[in-house]
């Protein structure tokens, strides 16, 4: 069994020659050139949510960007606060019978730009000759003519996650235009504008829109490509909540000679709650924390086992001594349900510390859910674990009567915006043929990932449209997205465009929904 699926994974390595065409465009410098120039554009406008002008000039951005592949598009909204507009287009392939939906989101994490690397901002993109953390050096951006080295870096929020997506399947269309290719599917392209902020409306634009959004398969283009550089197709996400949590002491600030040892201090009792929620191997000591999780198939355990081994490769780039997980393999953990603490304040610290016991200390957890676990069951488990250590849970800020009367308190909130798990069968159809596309494009066996790590609200895909995605990420893992000084490397992004390529070529027929 094992030889037949490396002879057939070998098989479908190897390239096709109607792919051709579009591996000379990406690779022809003339075209690299006009990329680059366009991509630096694109990055230069902010995409944080909540900048409702800036996130308008995103969505205008991306509709030129259509037009000029010759693809007509539109908004799609809904009459909410503060919404971002989804960014619609659709192109009708003579004799197709599938229809491909590509996905991707042009928004981006909030920024600090004081973390940024001196000499770099977050909505000015530079560009590097390899990664800051190994002494990659400035480097001006090339006029034409000049070579551009698939090695460098280009800086900037959102360069990875999303808008290379973006860029990458609206390129990709340009390409087979460019080449005198035909798609051999329907395509349809939506640009969510709200991906960071939880996908809010995302299921209000499903509702609303759904006609318009019928197809055999959604096409995610999001997240990283393996670790070790192989492209892959990803079968299922982690589903994501988070949660506000704040200890409470005395009503204002105190002396810490004139009240140390009697006034309790809120940073210390908020770091043993949290410290008594793992163990020293990282494995969640909340009740019942695993007891949901779906298991996975025979063939999602084969694939896992058939995935590159990574942690040699992540201990010496992170620099780590020791992982958390009690030995298991990297693939093996990012199947599992996590809490993750994302911050924790209270006082301050640095140049502003002072000898002050605070009167409040707050964090923000970060849950990944797995298919089997469920936003709601998984939150009141961490609500009744800190029950259980003596606190008090409230969801608004105490009086001081509730001070008084409580001798713990805790405010515990769920943020808007989570989302359940996903999971798309393995053997789907339809899906083996989106990763035979890919495969042709490699050269090499790809990775094929029951679920990744990384969060994405698909099970909405599923829900509201009856239909199954899958994940095809096309940027360097190294990107630092969400965090400071993201980069995407330029010949991942070159690739990308070619892989989005492969998919709308699609082999033919299909003479039945695989829902």
């Amino acid at each position: 069994m094992r030889i037949l699926i490396l002879f057939v994974a070998v098989l479908l390595a190897q390239p096709v020659v109607g792919q051709q065409p579009v591996r000379q465009l990406v690779n022809d410098p003339a075209q690299q050139h006009r990329w680059l120039s366009s991509y630096r554009e694109f990055l230069s406008i902010p995409n944080v949510l909540g900048d409702s002008v800036n996130m308008l000039r995103n969505a205008e951005a991306i509709r030129a960007m259509l037009a000029a592949a010759g693809v007509s598009s539109e908004l799609l909204t809904v009459n909410k606060p503060h919404s971002a507009p989804v960014v619609f287009g659709e192109v009708k392939s003579p004799g197709a019978t599938t229809t491909i939906a590509f996905y991707a989101h042009y928004d981006g994490q909030p920024v600090n730009p004081r973390q940024w690397a001196p000499g770099l901002e977050p909505f000015v993109p530079a560009l590097y000759s390899d990664r800051l953390d190994r002494g990659g050096k400035a480097l001006p951006f090339p006029s034409a003519g000049d070579r551009i080295d698939g090695s460098w870096r280009l800086y900037g929020r959102g360069s990875a996650d999303d808008k290379a997506g973006v860029f990458a399947i609206i390129a990709a269309y340009e390409s087979l235009k460019k080449t005198g290719r035909k798609a051999t599917v329907n395509i349809k392209f939506f640009f969510e504008g709200e991906e960071e902020a939880g996908s809010i409306h995302l299921a209000d634009i499903f509702q609303k829109y759904r006609s318009k959004l019928d197809a055999d398969l959604w096409v995610i283009c999001d997240g990283p490509r393996h670790i070790s550089g192989r492209k892959q197709i990803v079968f299922g996400v982690r589903g994501d909540v988070n949660v506000d949590l704040k200890v409470y002491a005395a009503k204002r600030p105190l002396h810490s000679g004139n009240y140390g040892n009697w006034a309790p201090n809120p940073a210390m009792r908020l770091a043993q709650l949290l410290a008594g929620m793992k163990d020293g191997e990282g494995k969640v000591l909340i009740e019942g924390f695993y007891d949901d999780v779906t298991p996975l198939s025979a063939m999602e355990q084969e694939a896992l086992r058939r995935i590159p081994a990574v942690e040699d490769i992540l201990r010496k780039d992170l620099a780590l001594g020791k992982p958390d997980g009690a030995g298991r393999s990297f693939m093996e953990l990012l199947t599992m349900p996590t809490l993750n603490i994302n911050g924790m304040a209270s006082g301050n610290v640095g140049a502003m510390a002072s000898n002050q016991i605070p009167t409040e200390a707050s964090a923000v957890l970060d849950l990944r859910l797995v298919a089997g676990n469920d936003v709601e069951r998984q939150v009141g488990k961490l609500v009744r674990h800190i029950e259980k250590q003596g606190y008090q849970v409230i969801d608004h800020e105490p009086s001081d009567a509730e001070r008084m009367q409580y001798p713990l308190l805790a405010f515990v909130a769920r943020r808007d915006g989570g989302y359940n798990a996903q999971r798309t069968p393995m053997d789907l159809p339809i899906a083996q043929r989106v990763a035979e596309a890919i495969a042709s494009t490699a050269g090499e066996e790809i990775v094929r990932v029951p679920s990744s790590g990384g969060s994405l609200p698909l099970f909405v895909f599923e829900q509201y449209l009856g239909t199954r995605p899958v994940t095809v990420p096309v940027v360097n893992y190294d990107n630092n997205q969400h965090a400071e000084n993201e980069n995407v490397k330029l010949s991942f992004l070159w690739e990308g465009i070619e892989t989005m390529a492969a998919i709308m070529l699609l082999k033919q027929p299909v003479s039945i929904r695989n829902k």
